[in-house]
């Protein structure tokens, strides 16, 4: 291909006519005064192309730069004619035997006099643009070849002693290339030492995640000359969540989450180092999306935290220029010390969550020990959920025995819940929604997008405006007995450790539900006993009254009988038969009195209202009765109530020494409320073995409460509650 290599002369500069010396001279002056300026390194590249072409009186002069390790090449700047592919930006591998290759490789001045069969992109290139013979030399910087003053020509051949003056030139120029990189280092150094200590600033100031992550975003664009950055996390899934965003434009992919397959994220992920890619020839859809967008390349860093792979800082660029081949030297100096922040910013989260996450489990935690009624427990467990979460809606569900419904049996929303109102509380199973796919599954699961949602649980939540969606199974006493869920709207995707979180509070959930069912069971448990002891005892007053008092009754009338027909000269046996009779008749009485304590008739004949009234005539201690309650209850309802006034009444005469006992009785919506006061001594205890103690547990059996209030020297108090149905 017509190739040469070779070293510039020792003497060369002595062979330089006078003129152009001069000329290169106040060239090389006029570059090195724009670094003493300060000027940026492209503005003092393309002065540099421009004083070559022109002292040289070349038609054109191309400054390039090596990249990755001489596997690329960058265009820096471009002065006069050239083809529209070799812009100042765009990038060429060095896949051919081309001139720039050999300059890299040899370190000398190359040129090729013909390139019309040689291969590789540069080459290709040259052709299209018709220009077939090139000529450059390195430029070395630093002991190494930095990059290469090229130039081209169409048609007229390249002066025969080319390399030597473009090599005396590139000497000069790699002195003011070190010292403009010199000064763009001290530069970029203050820009990033300034953007790191804003960044910090704002960490000590305890700034939210989100303004954190979008400020980092805004200092590393800036920094690097991109047109947009994003901040992102690593989901378990397997996932990419976008958490924070700078564009030039407009960030609209905060909260997004997507597939890290073609995408420079992916490389990080799979490389766990900083990555490069250009998405112009990347396959893929993520590419495509990419292109679409009008991104051009990307360059990113990973995020590490305590050790573990946390994230990614991207960078994208939209022009034909690649961002500088030290963007990811920068990139991982930044990420070090925001690696830093999210770890401080996340501790300090971590722990108010925490300890938020606590307070609100302790507080669930103390309904369930206190056996408070599972609605109650269900309604509190929701609402904390919701707002600890952070949620829009929270609901949860019981699995019907059926297997194809399900009961939300509490629910939560911000702005109010609309999935529990609409068609009822009981909804179908079935379709693609987080209800479903729990019960399918036993396991916890989540919806991301409810594009795609089915059945009249999906349904409802996609025209309700959600978006995404986590459940988490209630598992009571080793059986699927419902879900918890929570959604956000559209845009706000769940965190990743919904379900998890969630799983804290269906354990206490599951608990609550074991604890209601075994005290549901205690109470019917005892309710049976209850039952059977009175039917056993209304059996035995029955039985005594049909029975033995009729006998008694009987024997009495016949002994009075008998006693009347004694003639007067049996003056004793009269008298005998008086005494047995009067002895009889004792015993009836007695008999009548145990056949009323075992169960008393008068509660089957007149209701609890004249049982009460006939209590309150019998006790040895004045009653005040204040009865608001005259019609039937169930029978159940008014043995209990009975045996508690009967039960106090005896306790206020052998114990309290009271003066007056008031009972106040009131029936209303399902509930009888019962009040019996004394004014005695008090100090009574169930605890202690009184005879409170059985009517407290038959009251328990029936699902009621009774509330002991004795305090020594001011009377005691009995409240009973009493549940007028089931």
């Amino acid at each position: 291909m017509g190739t040469s290599a070779r070293l510039a002369e020792p003497h060369a500069k002595d062979r330089l006519e006078p003129k152009r010396l001069a000329e290169e001279q106040a060239a090389l002056r006029r570059v090195a005064t724009l670094v003493a300026r300060g000027a940026s390194s492209t503005e003092v590249f393309a002065a540099v192309a421009r004083e070559v072409a022109e002292v040289l009186q070349l038609a054109n002069a191309a400054v390039c730069r090596y990249d990755d390790e001489g596997r690329m090449m960058t265009v820096i700047a471009v002065w006069g004619d050239h083809p529209d592919a070799f812009s100042p930006g765009s990038r060429w591998p060095l896949d051919g035997p081309s001139m720039s290759a050999e300059v890299f490789r040899t370190g000398r001045p190359v040129r090729v006099e013909d390139y019309t069969d040689v291969p590789g992109s540069l080459a290709g290139a040259a052709r299209e643009g018709g220009f077939d013979r090139v000529a450059g030399a390195p430029i070395i910087v630093d002991g190494r070849v930095w990059g290469v003053i090229a130039t081209s020509s169409s048609d007229a051949p390249l002066p025969d002693d080319l390399e030597d003056p473009l090599a005396e030139f590139t000497e000069l120029v790699a002195t003011a290339i070190a010292n403009s990189q010199a000064h763009d280092n001290l530069t970029l150094l203050a820009d990033e030492q300034a953007a790191l200590r804003r960044v910090a600033t704002l960490v000590a100031a305890g700034a939210p995640p989100a303004d954190l992550f979008e400020a980092v975003c805004a200092e590393v664009a800036q920094l690097v000359g991109a047109e947009a950055a994003a901040l992102s996390r690593f989901e378990p899934d397997g996932m990419v969540m976008a958490l924070g965003g700078w564009a030039s434009t407009a960030f609209d992919y905060v909260g997004r989450r997507y597939a890290p397959e073609g995408t420079v994220s992916g490389l990080i992920l799979e490389t766990r180092g900083p990555r490069r890619i250009d998405y112009a020839g990347e396959p893929g859809s993520a590419a495509a999306a990419a292109r679409e967008l009008g991104w051009r390349s990307s360059v990113g860093a990973p995020i590490t935290v305590e050790g573990e792979l946390w994230g990614a800082l991207v960078v994208v660029t939209t022009r034909d220029r690649a961002l500088p081949p030290d963007t990811e030297r920068r990139l991982v100096k930044f990420t070090d010390l925001v690696a830093t922040a999210i770890a401080n910013a996340e501790s300090r989260a971590g722990l108010a969550r925490l300890a938020e996450e606590q307070a609100v489990l302790r507080r669930v935690a103390t309904l369930v020990a206190r056996g408070a009624p599972p609605e109650k427990v269900f309604a509190a467990v929701t609402e904390e959920v919701g707002r600890l979460l952070s949620v829009e809606y929270a609901h949860l569900g019981r699995y019907e025995s059926d297997g194809t419904t399900m009961t939300i049996v509490a629910g939560w929303g911000r702005t109010g819940d609309p999935i529990a109102p609409r068609g009822g509380r009981r909804w179908s199973l079935g379709g693609k929604n987080v209800s479903t796919l729990v019960f399918e599954t036993g396991r916890a699961a989540r919806i991301d997008g409810f594009a795609d949602a089915s059945g009249p649980l999906g349904v409802a939540a996609r025209e309700d405006g959600v978006g995404s969606g986590a459940g988490a199974p209630v598992i009571v006493e080793g059986r699927l007995w419902g879900v918890m869920s929570t959604h956000l709207p559209l845009g706000q995707p769940l965190p990743a450790d919904t379900e998890a979180r969630l799983a804290s509070f269906t354990e206490l959930v599951a608990t609550a539900i074991a604890n209601a069912e075994s005290r549901a069971q205690l109470i019917a448990s005892r309710a049976r006993i209850a039952a059977a002891a009175d039917e056993t005892r209304r059996r035995i007053e029955r039985d005594l009254h049909d029975g033995i008092q009729q006998r008694l009754v009987s024997l009495g009338l016949e002994l009075r009988a008998a006693q009347a027909t004694v003639p007067p000269q049996l003056g004793e046996l009269e008298r005998d038969l008086s005494r047995v009779a009067e002895g009889l008749a004792s015993a009836f009485d007695e008999l009548r009195e145990i056949s009323r304590g075992i169960h008393p008739a008068i509660l089957s004949e007149g209701g609890l209202g004249p049982a009460l009234r006939t209590l309150a005539r019998r006790s040895a201690v004045p009653v005040e009765l204040a009865l608001h309650a005259e019609r039937w209850l169930p029978e159940r309802v008014e043995v209990a109530a009975y045996y508690v006034v009967s039960e106090a009444l005896t306790n206020a005469a052998k114990h309290a020494h009271a003066s007056v006992v008031k009972v106040e009785l009131d029936a209303h919506d399902a509930i009888l409320q019962l009040a019996i006061r004394d004014d005695g001594i008090g100090g009574a205890d169930p605890s202690r073995g009184s005879g409170l103690v059985g009517l407290s547990d038959r009251i328990k059996a029936l699902g009621s409460t009774l509330e002991v209030t004795s305090p020594t020297g001011s009377g005691t108090t009995l409240l009973i509650e009493l549940p007028v149905k089931g």
